[in-house]
């Protein structure tokens, strides 16, 4: 087919397709390898084998012998589970800090933080999306009992500064909870040498299954489970497990996290390449997404005078799939948290496209998309008359 006639998918930090290495390893315990591993008898045993060989396989990956891992149902499931796991654990609740730039996940966490009756604090961000450490020390009281801060925005890529806001914790002695969702395959992750204490992870940003994450706790972190019922999972999370999805998601971070370095300095060259392009193609534009500090295939970006969801839809019909931010988000179409927090005018948040590059990203995709980019924004503006 024809370039001009392919689509385009630039979404990779909505989701990403299942690679056929990981379908390989799912495959025989969807048939033949049933067994449920809380069973006692040879299909169960099997089954656990392989859940515990997935479980060890994603903490040498990344890193983190020093974790407990806990099979979850996604990366949401973990982030609710590591916010009141902590705060359950502690008696009478607690104080938590997060930023105004967190995951929905996070953020609707710590308002049920809030009508259970205990509190938080939310720290605000700079024009680049990042966090001050000081403020987050600002943020702190006497009784914190948590701080959730987010590794890499899923929205502009914003890394944040997880050692220095780590450091802080550990003088305080308090738990540090980062959502990691977005890192892994596309920055260094090696977790046992970073001061945070609870990690949450999902198979599908890393080419895995839909349905499957982790939540990674340091030994000494004391936890109450969030689902409760049988003893799976060392007691941090009750369920049968998706022995599948388990060994599916590990043999992904174990792909993903071999590759990350020649894989992140490619997804940087064209993610150069993209943003010169729309320079050059269609101007009249602000980069929400740090050109330094960022995770090197993300690239948010506002067109003045253009709608955000209008310009969605155009390009779709054009072939070329993106996103005006989070997908949890976009579903309820609210305007994105992120970029107010970053303090764009609510002009440049409606403008607003995220566009998330990945392994089947090439120079012939991304200067076919800009090619498209420029036509539909031109269309847009024409039609606004805001045509330059």
């Amino acid at each position: 087919m024809d370039m001009e006639e392919r689509r385009i998918y630039l979404d990779h930090a909505a989701t990403t397709p299942v690679r056929p290495e990981v379908e390989e390893a799912m495959a025989p315990f969807a048939s033949e390898r049933f067994g449920n591993p809380s069973s006692l008898h040879a299909e169960g045993r099997a089954a656990l084998e392989a859940l515990e060989a997935a479980r060890e396989s994603i903490r040498t990956a990344l890193g983190a012998r020093g974790f407990r891992l806990a099979f979850t149902g996604g990366g949401t499931e973990a982030d609710n589970a590591a916010i009141l796991g902590v705060l359950l654990a502690g008696e009478g609740g607690g104080h938590a800090v997060t930023s105004r730039v967190e995951h929905s996940a996070v953020l609707n966490a710590m308002e049920l933080v809030r009508r259970l009756g205990w509190r938080s604090t939310t720290v605000e961000v700079d024009g680049g999306g990042r966090i001050d450490p000081r403020a987050v020390e600002e943020g702190l009281r006497p009784d914190t009992r948590l701080i959730s801060i987010m590794a890499a925005n899923n929205e502009v890529g914003t890394l944040q500064p997880l050692r220095e806001i780590g450091e802080i914790a550990r003088a305080r002695d308090i738990p540090l909870h980062t959502d990691a969702i977005q890192l892994v395959g596309k920055a260094p992750c090696a977790l046992d040498s970073l001061p945070v204490d609870l990690v949450s992870l999902s198979a599908h940003k890393v080419y895995g299954p839909k349905g499957v994450g982790a939540l990674l706790v340091r030994e000494e972190v004391e936890i109450d489970p969030l689902l409760r019922g049988g003893a799976q999972e060392s007691g941090l999370r009750a369920g049968t497990q998706s022995v599948a999805g388990a060994v599916g998601f590990a043999r992904a971070v174990e792909l993903a996290v071999a590759e990350e370095p020649g894989e992140g300095r490619r997804l940087l060259a064209i993610r150069q390449r993209l943003r010169r392009g729309l320079e050059a193609t269609v101007g009249d534009l602000r980069f929400n997404t740090p050109e330094e500090g960022a995770l090197p295939g993300t690239l948010n970006v506002s067109f003045r005078g253009v709608n955000g969801e209008a310009l969605l839809e155009r390009l779709d019909r054009l072939g070329v799939s993106v996103s005006t931010g989070s997908a949890c988000n976009t579903a309820a179409r609210k305007p994105s948290h992120v970029l107010e927090a970053m303090g764009l005018s609510p002009e440049e948040v409606r403008g607003s496209i995220r566009f998330s590059l990945g392994r089947s990203t090439g120079e012939e995709e991304i200067d076919a998309a800009i090619r498209r980019v420029g036509r539909a924004v031109g269309d847009l503006r024409r039609i606004a008359g805001t045509g330059r």
